[in-house]
C-alpha cells in the first residue's frame, strides 16, 4: 500500500475510533480491549467498555532525508525496526523487548542503551496524536496549543488518552555493533567508568554509541560498551539458538552483533527471566522452537501463573517458602548507585540486575509526571525476580523497601510493576498540581482511570 494509502486508511480508522468512543454511555469508564501488554502489576477484572485498537498498528512514512518516521500508537519495536531499517535509520532510543509498543513507551516510558545519549523514549517525540478521556482527537506538538499534554503524556499510562499516531525522530545505523564487556570488582568504579564513557562518548580511545551494564553480585560488574562500525565477522553469534546473551558478558571481552541482533539482544531470554522456565538448559533449548524463545511468550506464561498459582501451590506443598515476585525499574543517581547496589544485596538478595545509564537529552524540556535532574547522570536499576519470604513476612515487603530506598536515595521508579505508595506521597513525587489540571482539560468526567487509580490500586 502507498504512503497515501495507509494515511487515508489511518483516517477512515481513526473517525471509526471516534464514533466508537462517542457511542460508549455517558459516565462508563473506558478502556483499550489490548490482547497483549508488558505490565507486570496485577489488574483488577472490570467491566469498563473496551475500544477496538487493533487496526492501529503500523508505520506511515519513513521520512528517510528527514529522519522521522509517522507510526501508529499499536505499532510494536520489532515492526517499527523491521521498517526502519531498510533506511539505514532506527529509533533514538528502542526498548529491549519486540513487543513493547510504541503507544506504550511514549505513555509508559522507555529506556536502552542509547538513553544516556538520547534520554528516554519520549524524548524523540516531534508530534502525538491522541484521542483523550473526552473523546477528541488532539495533536500535541514540542509547541502549538496541546503542548501541555505532550509534555503531561508521558507517564501518564492512558489516563489522558491514547495515542493513536506518534511522530518520532529516527538516527543513522551502520551494519554492525562492536562491544566491548568490562569487568569491575566493585559497583563504584563501574560507576566511575560508567560516568567517563557518558560524558565523554568515548573510553580508551574508542568511541562509545550504547552503554549498559550487568551487576551479577558485589565483586562481579560488567560494563557493556558499544560503537558503530561497518566491519564485522563473516559470522556472528545466534543469542536466539547457540547462546544466551547475558552469559556472554561473562566470557568474552569483546564481541560484534549486526544491528538488528544487538538491538533484540535481551528479547531471547527476556534478559534472563527465561530461566524459570527451563529454556536456558541446552538440552531443552535445542528442541524449544525459535518462535518461542522470546519475551511476548515467557509473559503469557507469567501471567497465567499469577492467575491461577500453580507453581506456587507445589512449592508450598513441598515445603519451599513462600516468594514475593519483585519486578522494579528505578533510576538512582549515579553517584548513589554504589549505595543502592549495597543494600539491595542485603536486603533484597537479587542478582543480576541490568545497569543502564540514562541523562535529560534536552535539559531545559520538563516532562512533569516524571522529574528528573537535568544534570544529572542516572543509572536504570532493572530488578526482575522473587525473593524468599520469612514466615510471617508481608507479601509487599521488599517491594514496599526498595520504594522507600529509590526515594531517600533521590531517585524514581517507574511505575510499569506494583507499586504501593501512599497517595500524599504518590502525588508529590509524580506531579500531582500538573496532572490534576492535565486531567481537567483533556479527561474532566473522569471516563479514563486516574493515574494512582490504574498504578497503584490496580483498578
Amino acid at each position: 500500500m502507498t504512503t497515501a494509502g495507509r494515511r487515508a486508511a489511518y483516517e477512515r480508522d481513526r473517525e471509526r475510533l471516534v464514533e466508537q468512543y462517542a457511542a460508549i454511555p455517558a459516565g462508563s469508564p473506558v478502556r483499550l480491549a489490548k490482547r497483549t501488554s508488558n505490565l507486570f502489576r496485577p489488574r483488577a477484572r472490570h467491566d469498563a467498555a473496551g475500544m477496538d485498537v487493533s487496526a492501529f498498528s503500523g508505520v506511515l512514512e519513513v521520512d528517510a532525508p528527514g529522519r522521522t518516521a509517522d507510526v501508529l500508537g499499536m505499532t510494536t519495536y520489532e515492526d517499527l525496526v523491521a521498517a526502519t531499517l531498510p533506511h539505514g535509520l532506527m529509533p533514538q532510543v528502542v526498548p529491549q523487548l519486540k513487543t513493547i509498543t510504541i503507544g506504550g513507551a511514549v505513555t509508559g516510558l522507555g529506556i536502552e542503551s542509547t538513553s544516556f545519549r538520547n534520554g528516554l523514549v519520549h524524548e524523540s517525540v516531534t508530534e502525538l496524536e491522541v484521542i483523550t478521556g473526552d473523546g477528541r482527537l488532539v495533536v500535541a506538538t514540542p509547541s502549538g496549543e496541546h503542548t501541555d499534554l505532550l509534555r503531561g503524556f508521558p507517564n501518564s499510562f492512558g489516563t489522558l488518552g491514547y495515542a493513536l499516531r506518534v511522530k518520532i525522530e529516527l538516527e543513522r545505523v551502520r551494519p554492525y555493533v562492536a562491544l566491548r564487556h568490562l569487568r569491575f570488582t566493585d559497583a563504584a568504579r563501574w560507576a566511575e567508568a560508567a560516568a567517563a564513557a557518558c560524558t565523554e562518548r568515548s573510553y580508551d580511545g574508542e568511541p562509545v554509541d550504547f552503554c549498559d551494564g550487568v551487576w551479577f553480585g558485589a565483586t562481579e560488574c560488567y560494563l557493556t560498551l558499544g560503537r558503530w562500525t561497518d566491519d564485522g565477522p563473516a559470522e556472528t553469534t545466534d543469542y536466539v539458538r547457540d547462546e544466551i546473551y547475558y552469559r556472554s558478558i561473562q566470557r568474552r571481552g569483546r564481541d560484534v552483533l549486526p544491528v538488528a541482533d544487538y538491538l533484540w539482544r535481551w528479547d531471547a531470554d527476556w534478559f534472563w527471566c527465561s530461566r524459570v522456565f527451563g529454556v536456558q538448559r541446552p538440552a531443552v533449548r535445542r528442541f524449544v522452537p525459535r518462535r518461542w524463545l522470546r519475551s511476548d511468550v515467557y509473559w503469557r506464561l507469567m501471567m497465567w501463573e499469577q492467575r491461577h498459582g500453580v507453581k506456587r501451590a507445589v512449592d508450598l506443598r513441598r515445603g519451599r517458602p513462600d516468594r514475593e515476585d519483585v519486578i522494579q525499574d528505578v533510576e538512582v543517581p549515579v553517584g548513589r548507585l554504589t549505595e543502592f547496589l549495597e543494600v539491595l544485596a542485603r536486603e533484597v538478595p537479587i542478582a543480576p540486575v541490568w545497569l543502564c545509564p540514562l541523562r535529560a537529552r534536552e535539559p531545559a524540556a520538563v516532562w512533569p509526571l516524571y522529574r528528573m535532574d537535568a544534570a544529572e547522570l542516572y543509572v536504570n536499576v532493572g530488578i526482575w525476580s522473587s525473593v524468599a519470604l520469612a514466615p510471617g513476612e508481608p507479601r509487599d515487603a521488599h517491594n514496599r523497601f526498595l520504594e522507600r530506598l529509590v526515594a531517600d536515595l533521590g531517585g524514581r521508579k517507574s511505575l510499569y510493576s506494583t507499586s504501593y505508595y501512599s497517595q500524599e506521597e504518590f502525588w508529590a513525587t509524580y506531579g500531582g498540581t500538573e496532572y490534576t489540571a492535565l486531567k481537567k482539560a483533556y479527561d474532566p468526567d473522569g471516563r479514563l482511570l486516574d493515574l494512582y487509580a490504574k498504578t497503584v490500586e490496580g483498578r
